[in-house]
């Protein structure tokens, strides 16, 4: 896919029942139209109008970029 990027979410939550704490991950599809996210990068997304069937997001802005080496 041109111009998209996969964004991973992770969050930590304490399991109601055996008091644990899990990850949840979640992927999000997101429109770069610059393409100027890389790998590791940590940034920002915002909802839009469905670009493709998997595609309902766009990139705002690039926070932090990811170190080399």
């Amino acid at each position: 896919m041109q111009k998209t990027i996969v964004v991973l979410e992770e969050s930590l939550y304490e399991h109601p029942r055996v008091h644990k704490h899990v990850k949840r991950r979640k992927k999000y599809y997101v429109h770069d139209e610059r393409e100027e996210a890389k790998v590791g990068d940590i940034v920002l997304i915002e909802e839009t109008r469905p670009l493709s069937r998997l595609k309902r997001w766009r990139l705002v802005e690039v926070l932090r970029r990811a170190e080399e080496g």
